[in-house]
């Protein structure tokens, strides 16, 4: 990287993109459509940045990142809580368009976030049909908790409304399953994935499409991306309680279920909870423990490209 080159950041909106570039100080848009997109690389091929910084945005980004990793300039998406803390700690509390674009572009310059490959076609495809599953299981318990309390009139609405999502639901997960059937490399993953007791197809999945990081990073750089490595809380004398948080709100949740039927069914993740809750840790700690053992056996397994061994699984995977 080279650090006299400009350090550029872009706020994303579904109707356009702000530019802010730094040291120089200018700031421009285009419009977030192909033609905007289009003039948008042309411009920032010409400058040549030493990287350029936008926030996951929901979906409104994506056009503007696939054209710009094509180009081949350095890109890295941003978690927005990052540019958030990042924003807040610089004293910025102000939030418009310009403004979050001249932030992203010092968050840039000053934090220098490492330019990952990003996911390519079939892997962007896997990630929205988690997504859509994700959402389609939200609306199904807000409108089975809906009927709990519905009045009379309207419950024959909702019944028939549940009934269509859970159609969905089931359309949603063949086309899962015949997305990862469809890939050799994702098929291969997914049957190493759960030869561990405790993986299911949802886990294996979700994994998959949301953590393809997964056997290509430290123990302890892999629970810090997902979110379950005790954080210090430490000041002077006073030691904090170490807590959880960030990271991947989607693989957490996975992770959670996976770890919750190993700390029964699993011998090494049933006997590592049973072992912690004999010296006396809380069910809540000692789960989340499990969630960041499993995590780390399976980066190693992925790494090794070596299924479930029960009897030599080592206590602490390599890093």
């Amino acid at each position: 990287m080279t650090f006299s080159s400009p350090f550029v950041g872009i706020d994303v909106a579904k109707a356009e993109l702000v530019v802010a570039i730094r040291p120089a100080g200018d700031r421009w848009a285009v419009s977030n459509d192909e033609t905007g997109v289009a003039r948008l690389v042309h411009r920032l091929r010409r400058l040549a940045p030493a990287l350029v910084v936008l926030e996951a945005t929901g979906g409104y980004e994506r056009a503007a990142v696939a054209a710009l990793a094509t180009a081949g300039v350095p890109l890295v998406v941003a978690n927005p809580r990052q540019v958030r803390d990042f924003a807040r700690a610089t004293g910025q509390l102000a939030k418009t368009d310009r403004i979050d674009a001249a932030t992203l572009a010092l968050f840039a310059e000053r934090v220098r976030p490492e330019p990952r490959p990003l996911p390519d076609d079939a892997a962007r495809v896997l990630d929205g049909l988690l997504t859509r599953r994700r959402q389609v299981l939200d609306m199904l318990v807000a409108e089975r908790n809906r009927l709990t309390h519905a009045l009379p009139a309207i419950r024959r609405d909702i019944t028939e409304h549940i009934r269509w999502l859970e159609r969905r639901l089931r359309d949603v997960n063949r086309d899962l399953d015949q997305t990862i059937r469809s890939s050799p490399v994702w098929r291969a993953k997914e049957n190493l994935l759960r030869t561990a007791p405790g993986v299911g197809p949802v886990v294996s999945r979700t994994l998959i499409g949301d953590l393809p990081e997964l056997g290509a990073l430290s123990r302890k750089q892999i629970a810090a991306l997902v979110g379950v490595a005790p954080l210090a809380r430490d000041s002077g004398t006073l030691k904090g309680k170490r807590l959880v948080w960030g990271g991947r709100a989607p693989v957490r949740a996975a992770l959670y279920m996976a770890a919750l039927v190993a700390s029964r069914h699993n011998p090494v993740i049933r006997a590592f909870y049973q072992r912690l809750l004999r010296a006396g840790k809380p069910k809540k700690l000692a789960l989340t423990a499990c969630m960041r053992k499993l995590l780390t056996i399976l980066n190693a397994m992925m790494r090794t490209n070596t299924g479930w061994r029960p009897l030599d699984q080592p206590e602490t995977p390599l890093t």
